[in-house]
C-alpha cells in the first residue's frame, strides 16, 4: 500500500525525483512543501524535531510520522509492483538501488559537480570517476542485453533509482562518442526518460551533446556569490548543498588505508626539482621582496636573476569579455595559486587584476626555474593555464624589464588601457 504525504526538498533534486516518479505510479498524493528552502527550513528547530540531521530529501507521511533517505521514502510511497512481487523480486530491486548509490553516485558527484561549478576539480579524481561509470554503465549494458528492465518485465524502483541517478551524467558529461558503446543502457536510458510517468516530472531531459569540463570562472563566480550573499537564489542552494559522505569516492578494496604504524606516504617530487638549480636564489628573492619596498625589489632581482637557468612569461587572461565582478575575478587568480600550491617553491609570480566592475582582465609575470612552460610538466598545475595566453620574455630586452618594473610595482595600465585595481603575488 502506498504511502500519502508531505515531501520537503529543494527543487531539481534528483533524489526527489525517485520519490516523486514513484508517486506517478503508484498514486501516492505527495505534497511538495512550497514554503521550504534549502539552508533555512532544514536548520529550524521545528524540522530538527522530526528530522535530526537536517537532510533533504525528508518525508512525513499525513499520520505524522517521519522518513528520512530517498530510497525508504520511495519505497514507502511505491505499490507493490515497484516493490517487486515476490521475496526475490525485492531483493533484486534493493540490489539495483544499491548499485545506484554505490557504483554511479559517487562517481558521478566527484565528474559531475565541478562541471557545475558546486565542488573543485581534481584530475586524479576526475579521471578515475570515468573509468568507475564506464565500469557502472558496462555492468547496465550486460544486464540489458536480454531485458527490457531491470527486474521482471515492467518498471519496479530498480529502473527508476537507477535512471534518476544517471540524468546528470547524461544530461552533462555523456556525449555521444563517450556512451556509444552502451547501446542496451542508452535503449533503456531512453524508454525511461519518456515514460509519461518520468516525464511529469523531470520534463523533456536533452542528452549531453558536449562533455561538460571544469570552469575556473564559473567555480569562483558560484563560490564567490555564495561568500558575498549574493546571486541567483537557486545557484546558491545548489553550491551550498555538500556531498553527503555516502556520495563521496569509496576507497577501492584494493587499496586499503595505511596501518597507524606505516610511514607516510612520499612527497610528490616537484619536476623542477630535477632541473639545474643555477645560481638565482629564489628563497632570497622572496624575503627581500617581501622585507623591501620595491624600488630596491626590482633592481636586486636583475642583479640577482639567472637567464641562463630561470624564464620569465607574460600570461593574460583569454575570457576578458566573461568578466564582471573585481571580486570574482581576483577569486579566479586565488583559486589558480591555491591549485598550484606546490609550484611555489620554484616559482613567483605577480598577477594583476585591471580595470573595473564590468570592464577588467587578468594580467601577470611569471618567474620559474626552467626555460620551458611549467604547467604542463605536472597534472596538479594544469587546471588553470589553458585559460591563458603564455608568452615567455627575453630577459635582455628593455619592454621586458619595463613589465617586470610595472607588475612587481603593481602600477600603470594593460594592454587595453584599464588602469590597475589590485594584485596578488605568489611566492
Amino acid at each position: 500500500m502506498a504511502v500519502d504525504g508531505t515531501l520537503y526538498t529543494y527543487p531539481e533534486n534528483f533524489r526527489a525525483f525517485k520519490v516523486l516518479v514513484a508517486a506517478q505510479y503508484s498514486g501516492a498524493k505527495v505534497t511538495l512543501d512550497k514554503n521550504f528552502v534549502f539552508g533555512e527550513t532544514n536548520k529550524t528547530d521545528n524540522f530538527l524535531k522530526k528530522f535530526p540531521l537536517g537532510k533533504v530529501p525528508a518525508f512525513e507521511t499525513s499520520d505524522g510520522r517521519c522518513i528520512f533517505e530517498s530510497n525508504a521514502i520511495s519505497w514507502a510511497v511505491a505499490n507493490e509492483q515497484l516493490r517487486g512481487a515476490t521475496p526475490m523480486d525485492q531483493a533484486q530491486v534493493v540490489s539495483w538501488m544499491s548499485f545506484a548509490d554505490n557504483e554511479i553516485l559517487p562517481a558521478s558527484c566527484t565528474w559531475v559537480f565541478p562541471c557545475m561549478g558546486i565542488m573543485q576539480f581534481n584530475k586524479g579524481n576526475t579521471e578515475r570517476a570515468k573509468e568507475d561509470v564506464k565500469k557502472a554503465l558496462s555492468c547496465l549494458n550486460t544486464h540489458l542485453l536480454t531485458k527490457t528492465f531491470l527486474v521482471g518485465e515492467r518498471i519496479s524502483l530498480a529502473d527508476i533509482s537507477v535512471c534518476c541517478t544517471l540524468l546528470h551524467l547524461y544530461q552533462y558529461v555523456l556525449e555521444p562518442a563517450f556512451r556509444k558503446p552502451y547501446q542496451n543502457t542508452n535503449r533503456w536510458f531512453a524508454t525511461m526518460i519518456n515514460q509519461p510517468q518520468v516525464k511529469a516530472i523531470i520534463g523533456d531531459l536533452k542528452l549531453c551533446e558536449k562533455m561538460a569540463q571544469f570552469d575556473p570562472k564559473k567555480f569562483a563566480e558560484v563560490q564567490g556569490k555564495i561568500k558575498q550573499g549574493g546571486g541567483d537564489k537557486q545557484e546558491k542552494k545548489a553550491a551550498k548543498k555538500e556531498v553527503p559522505k555516502k556520495e563521496q569516492p569509496a576507497k577501492k578494496k584494493e587499496e586499503p588505508a595505511p596501518a597507524a604504524e606505516a610511514p607516510p606516504a612520499p612527497k610528490p617530487r616537484d619536476p623542477l626539482d630535477a632541473l639545474p638549480a643555477g645560481n638565482f636564489v629564489m628563497d632570497d628573492f622572496k624575503r627581500f621582496y617581501s622585507n623591501n619596498d620595491e624600488e630596491k625589489s626590482v633592481p636586486y632581482f636583475w642583479e640577482k636573476f639567472d637567464p641562463d637557468h630561470y624564464s620569465i612569461w607574460y600570461c593574460e587572461y583569454k575570457y576578458a569579455d566573461e568578466l564582471s565582478k573585481i571580486f570574482m575575478t581576483c577569486n579566479l587568480i586565488s583559486g589558480m595559486f591555491q591549485r598550484v600550491d606546490k609550484l611555489r617553491k620554484n616559482a613567483f609570480a605577480s598577477m594583476c587584476v585591471f580595470g573595473e566592475d564590468g570592464n577588467n582582465c587578468i594580467s601577470g609575470i611569471w618567474v620559474w626555474r626552467g626555460q620551458e612552460l611549467a604547467f604542463p610538466l605536472c597534472e596538479d598545475w594544469t587546471i588553470d593555464y589553458e585559460s591563458y595566453n603564455w608568452e615567455k620574455l627575453d630577459p635582455s630586452a628593455d619592454s621586458t624589464k619595463a613589465m617586470v618594473d610595472q607588475y612587481f610595482k603593481w602600477v600603470g595600465k594593460d594592454k587595453k588601457g584599464r588602469e590597475f585595481n589590485q594584485g596578488k603575488i605568489f611566492k
